[in-house]
């Protein structure tokens, strides 16, 4: 609801627009607790219903995270009321560029958490255009901006500048929607991608492993699809310890559609590490790749706090980490850019290497999060993603969402959640570069600095 986003940041900059540096931390604290308190609730359904943790824990753990946070908007406030501007200057730049760094930071800092960055919700409107040339980030750039000539033009008397501002901003978005920043490469490739919808308290149960199995083998072998994709982790159980019968059993399935299909699947190496993986099998030679990105807590525990296992109870919590770099998977004549659920949420990750690919892929299993906001927000994340890269996102979900994503962000279809299904479509690769893809977030962040720093320093010329 992009109207919604403009009022709500039109109110944050009123309300930081005079007041001084403290106040300013407070509001944007705040002004963050309840942006992540509500949209990032199903941290406490992860830990609660599927963790195990006991409910006030949970609610407790939930709460702090949240509290941390919010402290990157109160960042933003304090750092914005430092430096002193005029109310135009600080609505349309200051605040915009101090909310953009502080975006950036909660996208590394501590591994990252960049759920929520402002310039999502211009997916379907006229500002996605900038996403090509700037990223998400600077996508929130445009938006924060915009919210700030909304302000201005709500409460003060001249008018004119701010609606020529709003007016060419939307206007130049809309014309760089228009631009066609890839090309079509090679024909169009048939997809099948699998639903098994498979409950979370279910998928580790050893008495339910036969089923799982089936569910996927009968919905790889029901279609014609050259490139079938299952979920992550789709068959909840170490690679080298799946029957060699059943993994012969899809590959025959792919090569019968001289296609190929690809597995999510836990991986051990010979060296006993573990990896979050997809494989190949098909008419391709097999090719693998591990997840790079791991989520803290969920996939990897950060050293100093192994107790916390004590407190939750989450299978194929100690993975490793893939090696960054590893190429497109080459399958189905596609050059697949893969990446495991949480991780499309980088966007400077998946822009660095969509240059060598034709499509991008996610498999994901967000039925952690039950009926949750997770799912629909990783929806919207995968449609910048295809727009800041120029290729077309297929997203296949346990429990959903299941989504064929076109480059400029437009599902065009997808699997209703919580039902088991199979998506066909038909699927095109591109190739070339976006701006975003060949710069990513650099331009955004030094355009941010450099305001922030030519603020302060007019203003120490002044005094």
């Amino acid at each position: 609801m992009f109207p919604l986003a403009l009022a709500t940041f039109g109110l944050l900059a009123h309300l930081w627009i005079a007041a001084p540096p403290r106040r300013c931390f407070w509001t944007g604290f705040w002004f963050g607790a309840g942006l992540f308190g509500a949209g990032a609730s199903w941290i406490y359904v992860s830990l609660s219903e599927f963790g195990g943790m006991p409910a006030p824990l949970a609610g407790l753990a939930t709460l702090l995270f949240c509290a941390l946070l919010a402290l990157f908007p109160a960042a933003a406030g304090w750092l914005q009321a430092r430096v002193p501007a005029s109310p135009a200057a600080r609505a349309c730049l200051l605040i915009p560029a101090a909310w953009t760094l502080a975006e950036w930071l909660r996208s590394w800092v501590l591994t990252g958490f960049p759920w929520l960055s402002a310039g999502y919700a211009a997916a379907g409107w006229p500002l996605q255009g900038y996403a090509p040339v700037a990223g998400v980030f600077g996508v929130s750039f445009v938006t924060l901006v915009l919210a700030g000539a909304a302000w201005q033009l709500v409460t003060q008397r001249k008018r004119l500048l701010p609606v020529a501002l709003l007016a060419a901003l939307v206007a130049a978005g809309e014309l760089l929607r228009q631009v066609e920043w890839s090309v079509p490469a090679g024909e169009p490739v048939s997809v099948a991608l699998l639903q098994g919808n498979i409950r979370q308290e279910m998928k580790f149960r050893p008495e339910r492993y036969a089923r799982i199995l089936e569910t996927y083998a009968r919905l790889a072998e029901q279609t014609d699809a050259r490139l079938i994709v299952l979920p992550e982790t789709a068959v909840p159980r170490f690679y080298d310890s799946v029957a060699p019968e059943y993994l012969a059993r899809l590959e025959a399935a792919a090569r019968r559609n001289q296609g190929d299909l690809l597995l999510g699947v836990p991986y051990r190496s010979s060296r006993a590490d573990y990896y979050n993986s997809v494989v190949t099998l098909g008419a391709s030679p097999r090719q693998l790749y591990h997840k790079v990105h791991l989520v803290p807590f969920g996939e990897f525990v950060p050293p100093g706090f192994a107790w916390t296992l004590r407190l939750i109870d989450i299978p194929l919590s100690d993975f490793s980490r893939g090696a960054p770099g590893q190429p497109p998977l080459a399958a189905a004549g596609q050059r697949i850019a893969v990446n495991v659920c949480y991780e499309d949420a980088f966007g400077d990750e998946i822009a660095r290497r969509a240059p060598q690919a034709t499509l991008l892929v996610n498999v994901s299993n967000v039925a952690w999060f039950g009926d949750s906001l997770a799912p629909a927000q990783h929806l919207q994340i995968a449609r910048l993603r295809a727009i800041e890269t120029g290729r077309m996102v297929l997203t296949a979900a346990n429990t959903g969402i299941t989504a064929l994503i076109d480059r400029d962000g437009r599902v065009l279809d997808r699997l209703p959640q919580f039902v088991e299904g199979r998506l066909e479509a038909s699927a095109r690769g591109y190739s070339g570069m976006t701006p975003y893809a060949r710069l990513r977030d650099w331009p955004v962040l030094v355009l941010a600095l450099l305001i922030l720093a030519a603020a302060t320093l007019a203003a120490r010329i002044r005094r």
